[in-house]
C-alpha cells in the first residue's frame, strides 16, 4: 500500500561519467499514512541511499540520512542539490544527458517502488562527501 501511495514529480538524476550522483524531484504521498524512503536499487550504481545536507565547520556537507525521508499522508518531500537528495554511488554506468535512469526505492515497510529521472547536466552546490564511520568511499 505504501509503495501504491509514493510519485515521484519532475524525476532527474545529475548527468556523471563515473563516481557518484543524485536523484531529485518531489516525492508525493498520496496515501492516508506516512511513508518512509530508506534506500533503493538501481542497475546503475553499486550503492544508494537517502542524504542530507549539513553544515559542518561553516561548509555543506553531505551525509546519510538517518531514517530516511518521511513523507506524511497527503504531504510532499522534495529533494534537490544542496538539501535532501536520493545518493546514488559507485556507478557502473555513465548518466549522460536525456538518459531514462530508472531506480527501484525501497521504503521503511520492506515494499520498494520504480521511479525514474531524466539525465540532466547540472553544476552541483559546493558540498563535500560526510561519510560515516560504518561507510567506506574507496572506489567512489
Amino acid at each position: 500500500a505504501a509503495a501504491a501511495a509514493l510519485t515521484l514529480t519532475d524525476g532527474w538524476v545529475k548527468a556523471a561519467d563515473t563516481g557518484m550522483t543524485a536523484l531529485f524531484g518531489t516525492l508525493k504521498n498520496t496515501g492516508s499514512a506516512p511513508v518512509t524512503v530508506v534506500g533503493g536499487s538501481s542497475n546503475i550504481a553499486g550503492m544508494i541511499e537517502t542524504h542530507e545536507v549539513v553544515m559542518v565547520d561553516g561548509a555543506a556537507k553531505m551525509q546519510p540520512k538517518k531514517g530516511g525521508f518521511e513523507i506524511p499522508p497527503g504531504g510532499t518531500h522534495t529533494l534537490a542539490p544542496g538539501h535532501d537528495h536520493i545518493m546514488l554511488m559507485g556507478l557502473t554506468k555513465a548518466v549522460k544527458p536525456g538518459d531514462q535512469v530508472k531506480i527501484t526505492l525501497k521504503l521503511g515497510d520492506g515494499s520498494t517502488v520504480d521511479v525514474t529521472g531524466l539525465g540532466k547536466d547540472f553544476s552541483a552546490g559546493n558540498e563535500s562527501y560526510q561519510p560515516t564511520p560504518t561507510m567506506s568511499m574507496s572506489g567512489m
